[in-house]
Formats: C-alpha cells, structure tokens, sequence
C-alpha cells in the first residue's frame, strides 16, 4: 500500500520522491496543501474502490496515516 500511495504522490502531486516515507509530514515534509490532499483523497478512492470518511481526512498528517488507514479499511472489504 506504501508503494501505490507513493506513486500517487508523485505522479499526480508531483513530490519528490525521495522525501516520501511513511513518517513524513503532508503538510510540513511534502508541501501537500489541502486542495491536493483532497485531490489525494479522491483518487485513492477511485484506485482502490474504497470511500474515505470525511471527518477522518483531518486525521492524515503523515504518509503512513494515510496507507495505514486504507490498509485497514481494505482489510475490512
């Protein structure tokens, strides 16, 4: 999930790709805005055919929230 997630930073947000881990900041490390965290959202949403709650977006504030929580959410499927 690491992987996917990270290559949809990079394609689609253009981070650089050797900042990316799971403990780096969206916001502080990858210079991620909040339009783009929902653009990340939503195609993560499309890819995996998952749907995230809304009120746990404002909990992502590292890589590794993010891949943790659709880990978990898949794991539910």
């Amino acid at each position: 999930m690491f992987d996917e997630v990270k290559k949809i930073l990079v394609e689609e947000l253009q981070v650089k790709e050797d900042l990316i881990t799971m403990d780096a900041e969206l916001a502080n490390d990858l210079g991620v805005n909040s339009i783009e965290l929902a653009d990340l959202v939503m195609t993560c949403e499309d890819k995996f055919g998952i749907e995230i709650n809304e009120d746990d977006i404002g909990k992502f504030i590292t890589v590794g929230d993010i891949v943790n929580y659709m880990e978990a959410l898949k794991s539910e499927k």
